[in-house]
């Protein structure tokens, strides 16, 4: 590696992209725990109304939405799961560009499979998301969690 500043410039420049990736991971990240944390609070109070009625049609009711929400958690967290190793492999693409610049590695195939592994975890968890939304709207329709099932 040349020690210059130059030299140290350049390789700051191509570890700049995978920064703002992170950036945008991060905030997805964000998203998806507030998500994750309104699921939670509604399941509990799902079922406390659980132990509050006595009425079968109301408990069959929330027991079915109780269903629904733990399955948007299982999603979620999934989501979320994914989100974070495609974090962990930005980092590694980052450490990767440094580590081969200053010791004179040839890493490219490596940098551009860590790469390419962060965007398909990136691109599972965008998947895993937009399902977790679509069953969240599903049970807004008329007929509500029993009719959607």
């Amino acid at each position: 590696m040349d020690n210059s500043v130059e030299a140290l410039a350049s390789v700051i420049q191509l570890a700049i992209g995978p920064v703002f990736l992170l950036a945008g991971i991060a905030g997805f990240l964000n998203v998806m725990s507030g998500r994750l944390g309104r699921i939670i609070d509604r399941a509990r109070q799902v079922e406390s109304m659980i132990r509050a009625f006595n009425q079968d049609d109301v408990r069959e009711k929330a027991n079915a939405e109780l269903k629904v929400l733990w399955r948007r958690s299982d999603i979620i967290n999934r989501a979320i799961g994914f989100c974070v190793a495609s974090a962990l492999f930005v980092c590694a693409v980052v450490v990767s560009v440094f580590i081969g610049d200053f010791w004179d590695f040839h890493i490219a195939e490596l940098v551009v499979g860590l790469f390419v592994a962060a965007l398909l975890f990136l691109i599972t968890a965008l998947l895993l998301f937009l399902k977790e939304v679509q069953i969240a709207t599903r049970i807004l329709k008329p007929g509500g969690v029993l009719e959607n099932q």
